[in-house]
């Protein structure tokens, strides 16, 4: 087993590779941004000497910087929340949309956005429509307690799929003048960040209550009949990371849309390359470097969205699907050649 010194390489580099993506999402633009426009942007007063481009400093406070750490809080939330459902569903390609998180978030924004609401009370809704499709989800999965992997998959996908179709009806009949947007939050935005403290700081306390049960998990992932003959409450581990998965997803969903792939590829990618390192399947690493992994990407996905074909912005969903389909498929092969 590598050392506790070679596990914060690995983390030092990922954060690494985190400043990199926010000095690119600041940097890029049809605005021109100098070093000095950084420092002056990120450090205020502390640099305001150095002559900085006060349009310059004002677009990177008021537009790129929040979209960045929304991006990467996003990218983080599900990343995070995928780990964790792989470990629940014992299976490396289980993506945290898999419950029907996302369809219940899309069913509330998307009435909200029907209804002509504010921008808080659509993120409201559809948060509200999360936590209904995982309550729905958990409550028809549990049925007479005998609560398993199958049935709560299962659960999930018809939930997914009623959740898909109502979705459906809402885009019928919405008035042409509110499609565009609707179909921009579908497809996921990170534009419509304004405020990211509240992502990021889920974010945060997500891994510092995943990561004191970095043990039973890396039992659990090993099978069931295993962690129970070490000790470890299954069915509570199981539950709390049932609605932790869920918090964390409905989070991301309700912060920028629905934002495909992050959490399917970046968990299993981030496994491989540190079962390369040896270190296998700990999720005392895993966790920590998987969140890292999947807000850079998304940063610089974001960034890749809003520049590539300017001055229109794209959708992210569409750039990481287009990532994330050809990585899945590869994945996928290589599960069935093993």
């Amino acid at each position: 087993m590598p050392s506790r010194r070679h596990a914060l390489s690995v983390l030092a580099l990922l954060l690494a590779l985190a400043g990199i993506s926010f000095i690119v999402a600041l940097a890029a633009g049809s605005i021109a941004v100098t070093f000095d426009d950084l420092l002056a942007a990120l450090f205020g007063a502390t640099f305001d000497h150095m002559g900085g481009n006060t349009l310059a400093v004002e677009v990177i406070r008021g537009l790129r910087l929040p979209r960045a750490l929304g991006a990467f809080a996003v990218g983080g939330l599900l990343a995070l929340a995928g780990a964790l459902m792989q470990v629940l569903l014992r299976n490396p390609l289980a993506d945290p949309y898999v419950l029907g998180i996302s369809g219940g978030a899309a069913v509330g924004a998307l009435l909200a956005m029907l209804s002509g609401l504010a921008l808080f009370f659509v993120n409201l809704a559809a948060f509200a429509g999360a936590f209904a499709a995982m309550l729905t989800v958990f409550g028809l999965a549990h049925g007479d307690s005998s609560w398993t992997r199958t049935r709560l998959l299962l659960t999930g996908v018809i939930v997914a799929a009623g959740c898909g179709a109502v979705v459906a009806l809402i885009l019928s009949i919405a008035p042409e003048a509110q499609l565009r947007g609707m179909l921009f939050w579908l497809m996921g935005d990170a534009g419509q960040v304004s405020e990211p403290r509240p992502a990021l700081l889920v974010l945060a306390a997500g891994l510092l209550i995943a990561l004191p049960f970095a043990r039973e998990l890396n039992l659990l992932a090993r099978g069931e009949l295993l962690a129970q003959t070490l000790g470890v409450p299954v069915a509570g581990v199981r539950r709390g990371v049932y609605f932790l998965a869920a918090l964390l997803t409905a989070t991301a969903v309700t912060t920028a849309g629905s934002i495909g792939f992050i959490g399917l590829v970046v968990p299993h990618l981030t496994r491989l390359g540190l079962m390369k390192l040896g270190w296998g399947n700990d999720q005392r690493l895993l966790l920590p470097a998987a969140a890292l992994a999947g807000g850079s990407l998304l940063v610089l996905a974001d960034t890749l969205a809003r520049t590539v074909a300017a001055p229109q912005q794209l959708p992210v969903g569409v750039l990481t699907a287009l990532i994330g389909v050809p990585v899945f498929l590869f994945l996928l092969g290589r599960e069935k050649s093993a």
